[in-house]
């Protein structure tokens, strides 16, 4: 579900009281366009601080689905995110208060510095702690699309992000954060860092620069070949099932880049 995102003064009188009370007094807000499934994303700045809050209305079920895994996941990322401050629920809304994180949108195109900053993040995430509460694995996303053996390969204990879009990535004096965990699962510790690949390429940059790049993260680097392989094709029969064969080549042919490195030996 997509909605257009109400401002700060057209939140509830309720919630953005119960807000202040954490904040003190917003003395400024500004709406942030990004973000599919909020009802509400904006900056403030307040007596107390700047902050980020993302609110949803109640009959938003998605949303509030992805409000729950971000509180859920919120206290096991305070390494790579900025902090949870306040969970509120007023008048049919549930809002979470994080502290705002500096930076701007990581420049993921080639001979940008924030493409270093976004590779140290990858090898931070891989030193999440481990996850106490029970999440999907990132293979059951693609239950429909799995092959024989494909949900064993795929199986994983470390914390995922799994949207690693460059508006997720906010980089500030050489530092890269990420935000908006929304879509958390469980799986090997490459698989954010290959989509964050992608995500370089769909910046143009070139699959041998992409690879290159992912060749700075040893979770990459320790990969099976046969789990990539499978990773690579149940993504890309997702894709195709989705919007059509014709359709999904332009991403599928990137995901396929991924499979020059998975046919590499393994290095300790």
């Amino acid at each position: 579900m997509i909605e257009q995102h109400l401002p700060w003064v057209d939140l509830p009188a309720p919630l953005r009281a119960a807000v202040q009370q954490h904040t003190g007094v917003v003395t400024s807000a500004e709406s942030i366009e990004q973000g599919l499934n909020c009802s509400a994303a904006v900056r403030l700045t307040a007596a107390a601080g700047a902050f980020f809050v993302k609110a949803v209305r109640g009959k938003h079920t998605e949303g509030l689905a992805g409000l729950a895994q971000e509180q859920r996941v919120a206290p096991l990322v305070d390494a790579v995110s900025p902090a949870l401050r306040l969970a509120v629920r007023e008048a049919g809304w549930h809002a979470l208060v994080f502290d705002l994180a500096p930076g701007r949108t990581a420049d993921l195109s080639a001979g940008s510095p924030d493409v270093d900053a976004v590779a140290a993040l990858m090898r931070r995430l891989a030193d999440l702690p481990p996850v106490p509460a029970e999440l999907p694995q990132f293979a059951d996303r693609y239950a429909a699309h799995l092959l024989p053996g494909d949900a064993e390969l795929l199986h994983g204990e470390h914390l995922l992000h799994t949207d690693t879009n460059p508006h997720n990535l906010l980089v500030h004096d050489g530092t890269a954060r990420l935000v908006d965990w929304a879509m958390p699962a469980l799986g090997p510790a490459w698989i954010d860092p290959a989509l964050t690949a992608i995500r370089l390429m769909e910046s143009d940059q070139t699959p041998a620069a992409a690879l290159a790049w992912l060749d700075q993260v040893p979770s990459w680097r320790h990969a099976p070949a046969a789990a990539v392989t499978a990773f690579v094709g149940v993504v890309c029969r997702d894709w195709t099932g989705r919007i059509g064969e014709h359709a999904a080549e332009p991403s599928n042919a990137r995901f396929r880049a991924l499979l020059t490195r998975s046919l590499a030996p393994v290095r300790r």
